[in-house]
């Protein structure tokens, strides 16, 4: 049993010091070490060991791996296994369980990472948002409504003393819908220069209601003159919530009583 080895699992168990982290489940001059770090120490939030055999030449040849789970199914562990296995075939002849225990840590935040994003791909949002001018009107609308086809989304464009856009779909396609809003030319300025939508607000995002699913047609349009309208025009659209939580943003907190 070579010296690195030794020392290897002695810095192991350093690292994994929590309990019931490391276990050397065997040491022995013929058959090598055994190592099982749990999943604890991975912080993956599942419960996984990983077992290592060093071998007595170890590290000189790879490691055999081993891995068991009670959160994945047997298809998935073969799977991280042979990608262990691979992973340490493709390392230098050194001490490297440390390194594959990380490897495989960031494989699985990446996986969750993944599966955030694919959760909030799907996901619809509600969002409202607050423009600060519209001087050319048919260009600007015309726009609005492309985005929405592209991206899927619902939009609500009220105008009136304040200029606010409900929008109503995925979180990513809302971002989008912002992006766009900030980066192309979608009005004139006053001196009649194209411009961007630079002053743009978002005032409310949050998770769709359930009250508010299908309440809203694909592109509208809606003018009001007074906040009593626009009031209005959101308890139509079953958001009076949503307009109590803006109005103070809009700064006529008292003008609608």
């Amino acid at each position: 049993m070579s010296e690195a080895a030794l020392e290897e699992v002695s810095v192991l168990s350093s690292i994994y010091c929590g309990e019931g982290e490391f276990q050397l489940l065997q040491q022995s001059a013929q058959d090598g070490l055994l190592v099982q770090i749990n999943s604890t120490a991975l912080g993956s939030g599942r419960d996984t060991s990983l077992l290592f055999h060093l071998h007595s030449s170890y590290p000189s040849c790879p490691p055999d791996i081993s891995v068991s789970s009670t959160a994945l199914s047997r298809t998935q562990c073969h799977n991280i296994r042979q990608k262990l296995l691979d992973q340490a075939a493709a390392l230098p002849p050194e001490p490297m369980v440390h390194q594959l225990v990380e490897w495989f840590q960031q494989c699985v935040e990446v996986k969750e990472e993944q599966s955030r994003g694919e959760e909030e791909g799907t996901e619809r949002w509600t969002a409202v948002l607050s423009l600060d001018h519209i001087r050319s009107r048919n260009r600007y609308i015309g726009l609005l409504e492309r985005w929405s086809q592209q991206l899927q989304l619902t939009v609500i464009l009220l105008l009136g003393r304040h200029i606010l856009v409900i929008l109503q779909g995925t979180r990513p396609g809302i971002k989008e819908f912002c992006h766009l809003l900030k980066t192309v030319k979608v009005d004139v300025d006053s001196s009649g220069k194209k411009c961007k939508e630079r002053m743009m607000k978002v005032l409310i995002e949050t998770p769709l209601s359930c009250s508010y699913e299908h309440s809203l047609q694909r592109f509208e349009v809606k003018d009001y003159k007074m906040l009593p309208e626009l009031n209005a025009a959101f308890q139509e659209l079953h958001m009076t919530d949503l307009y109590e939580q803006i109005l103070p943003s809009l700064g006529d907190s008292t003008a609608h009583r």
